[in-house]
């Protein structure tokens, strides 16, 4: 088992930056995939970001302004949010394990979810 504990979401303006971090401890491997998806109210779980092996994928929404880090003799992955507009505001959360890839677009399903940190943007 794998246990992911997110921290450092919290409400920004738009336009503003944001860091979430997620903590992984359990039977954690550096090959692992770690990244994190996204559900507004009202609207389906998204992915936003993962890597594994040095290869990290992004969803479309957020191209060029989200970046993920992974520190794995820390094992925490960093969700790095840039020019954050209403439409961010979500819960985040963190993934880690299964099956990461790039078909027409990229795709990954974890196995493993943490508990979610609130984002939210005000315009």
């Amino acid at each position: 088992q794998v246990q992911l504990v997110e921290s450092g979401g919290g409400l920004v303006q738009a336009g503003g930056s944001l860091n979430l971090s997620c903590a992984a401890s359990g039977r954690t491997s550096s090959r692992s995939a770690m990244g994190w998806f996204r559900q507004a109210p009202g609207k389906e779980r998204e992915f936003v970001a993962a890597g594994s092996g040095g290869v990290t994928y992004y969803g479309e929404s957020v191209k060029g302004r989200f970046f993920n880090s992974r520190d794995n003799a820390k094992n925490t992955v960093l969700l790095q949010m840039n020019s954050l507009g209403p439409d961010d505001t979500a819960v985040y959360y963190c993934a880690a394990g299964g099956r990461l890839g790039y078909g027409l677009r990229a795709y990954y399903y974890p196995d493993y979810w943490g508990q979610g940190t609130q984002v939210t943007v005000s315009s």
